[in-house]
């Protein structure tokens, strides 16, 4: 039998804060201060402090030289590094998961796939984004690979935050596809034409972030 350690009040305060930004409900550019949130959250500085910290090294808050604490803006730089990293850690963890992937594994992967397209009709961006960024961790998680699973977490958080802040149905259709086409290859037992089209979907959800104005920052229109 296993147990889980209770959270810290400093990690309770880091998953509470990054969901919040991931989400969105703490725009890019939003200044974060530490007396505000310690009230807010009914809690006292110290561990707000940490928390802040903590999400600094996660690039979610920008410190800046004048102490002025942001949460961090996404530019289409940012959004195409993003996705090159995102890319090639998922692309090798899904290259080791989808052999072991099971028949429970593929229905889940399914209902994934399912709960992101109900949640992009029902213009509910949030929802949309964490069951996309699910249907990837699935087959990641299925390598059993943990040391690649706790690398590949942080990159898959600010991924979803980006797919908050790109509401607009174009950027959304390399995933919508290009999921559905992977399920399907899985599905037909055709590993290898599966792992070929996720590589595919980074490939054109670059070309898709490539396309919008250099001048670009995504502030989002979430659900």
């Amino acid at each position: 039998m296993s147990y889980s350690l209770p959270l810290t009040r400093s990690e309770a305060i880091v998953r509470h804060l990054r969901e919040e930004i991931v989400s969105g409900r703490l725009a890019p550019g939003t200044v974060v201060k530490d007396a505000e949130l310690a009230e807010r959250l009914g809690v006292s500085i110290t561990p707000v402090r940490e928390a802040i910290a903590q999400l600094a090294a996660e690039g979610l808050i920008d410190l800046s030289r004048n102490r002025t604490r942001r949460v961090t803006d996404v530019s289409q730089q940012n959004a195409l590094e993003l996705t090159d990293v995102m890319g090639v850690l998922a692309c090798a963890g899904v290259e080791w998961g989808v052999p072991h992937l099971t028949t429970d594994d593929l229905a889940t992967l399914r209902l994934r796939l399912e709960e992101m397209r109900a949640g992009l009709r029902a213009g509910d961006i949030r929802a949309a984004a964490a069951a996309g960024t699910g249907f990837t961790t699935i087959m990641i998680s299925a390598s059993g690979n943990r040391e690649l699973k706790a690398h590949v977490e942080l990159v898959v958080t600010r991924m979803r935050r980006l797919l908050v802040l790109t509401p607009e149905s174009h950027y959304w259709r390399p995933w919508t596809d290009g999921y559905a086409e992977v399920l399907a290859h899985l599905e037909r037992g055709d590993q290898r034409a599966a792992i070929a089209r996720y590589r595919q979907i980074y490939a054109e959800a670059r070309a898709e972030l490539e396309a919008a104005p250099a001048n670009t920052r995504w502030s989002g229109s979430p659900g």
